[in-house]
C-alpha cells in the first residue's frame, strides 16, 4: 500500500505566510496546538465526517497526492474524507483569490459559507478559482476533501489580488509604536509592531516639529524601527508609522509621540559692561 506523498509548491500563491518563502510542513499529534496560519487537519474513514477521526495533525501548505493509497494509517484507499481548518487574522481584509484542485471532491467555506464546490466522483483532477471579499479580523477557513475512488489529490490556495485597480483597501495601522531619543548620540529611535496584513509591502516614518501640521515622510522601510537624527536642536518633535501594501494604499497614522531634542545651542556671550 502506498504511502502519503506531498507535491512540492508550485508557485508563490501557495505560500500560507503572510511574508517571504515557503515553510516545511510540520506534523504534530492532536493534542499539540497547530502553529499560527496553520491548518489542523483531520483525516476520516469515510466520506461523511462523521466519527472520531483516525488522525489529526498540521500542516501549512495544503498541496497533497495521495495517488492510489490511502493518506494515513489505518485509513481506506477509497471512501474516506480529509478536513482542513484555520482560523487567522487578515488584518483590514480585502480582495483575495481562492484557487483549488482535486480529484474528487472539495468544499471550500469561508465562515461557514460555502465559496467553492466541486462535489463529484471525477477521473480526472478538477481546477477552481474564485475572488472573494474578506472583511478585517479573524475569519475561518475550512476545506472539505473527500475521496470515493480512484487516485486521490487536492490543494488549496489563497492569496491577497493586490492590483491597484482592485485593491482599494488600506492596510491596518501598525501597532505598539514607541519613540526615544538618545541624547548623547542625538538620535531617535521609533519601533512598532509587524503588521497581519498578507498584502503588506513595508512602512512609512512621518515627522513633524511641534507647531506645524506638515509632515515629513523621514523613511520607507520593511523593518519594524528607524533611527532618525533631527537636525534642529531644543525643539519637540512628533513621529508616526504608517503602514503601505503591495496596491499602494497606505493605513492612518499612528498617534503621534513626541521627542525633545537636547540643547545643543551655547548661550548668548555676556559681554562686561565698561564704565
Amino acid at each position: 500500500m502506498k504511502t502519503s506523498t506531498r507535491l512540492r509548491p508550485v508557485s508563490a500563491a501557495v505560500v500560507l505566510a503572510t511574508a517571504g518563502g515557503f515553510l516545511a510542513a510540520s506534523p504534530a499529534s492532536a493534542a499539540t496546538p497547530c502553529k499560527t496560519n496553520h491548518f489542523t487537519r483531520t483525516f476520516y474513514p469515510n466520506t461523511t465526517f462523521s466519527g472520531t477521526p483516525k488522525k489529526t495533525d498540521c500542516d501549512n501548505v495544503m498541496h497533497q497526492d495521495w495517488g492510489t493509497g490511502a493518506p494515513a494509517s489505518g485509513l481506506p484507499t477509497n471512501n474516506f474524507g480529509v478536513r482542513y481548518s484555520l482560523v487567522r487574522d487578515f488584518g483590514n481584509g480585502g480582495p483575495f483569490t481562492f484557487t483549488t484542485a482535486a480529484r474528487d471532491g472539495v468544499r471550500v467555506y469561508l465562515d461557514g459559507v460555502r465559496k467553492i464546490n466541486i462535489w463529484k466522483n471525477v477521473s480526472t483532477t478538477q481546477k477552481k478559482t474564485v475572488n472573494v471579499t474578506i472583511p478585517s479580523g479573524k475569519h475561518t477557513l475550512r476545506i472539505d476533501y473527500v475521496n470515493w475512488t480512484g487516485a486521490a489529490n487536492v490543494s488549496f490556495a489563497y492569496a491577497p489580488r493586490t492590483s491597484a485597480a482592485v485593491d482599494k483597501t488600506k492596510p491596518r495601522t501598525p501597532v505598539g509604536i514607541t519613540a526615544t531619543y538618545n541624547t548623547t548620540t542625538t538620535k531617535s529611535t521609533v519601533r512598532w509592531s509587524s503588521n497581519v496584513d498578507m498584502d503588506l509591502a513595508g512602512y512609512r516614518v512621518y515627522r513633524r516639529l511641534k507647531g506645524t501640521a506638515a509632515y515629513t515622510k523621514v523613511a520607507q522601510t520593511t523593518g519594524t524601527s528607524y533611527v532618525d537624527t533631527p537636525l534642529a536642536t531644543g525643539q519637540v518633535f512628533y513621529y508616526e508609522a504608517r503602514a503601505y501594501d503591495k496596491a499602494g494604499n497606505e493605513s492612518t497614522g499612528t498617534a503621534d509621540l513626541p521627542v525633545v531634542t537636547a540643547d545643543k545651542t551655547a548661550p548668548a556671550r555676556v559681554v562686561p559692561t565698561v564704565t
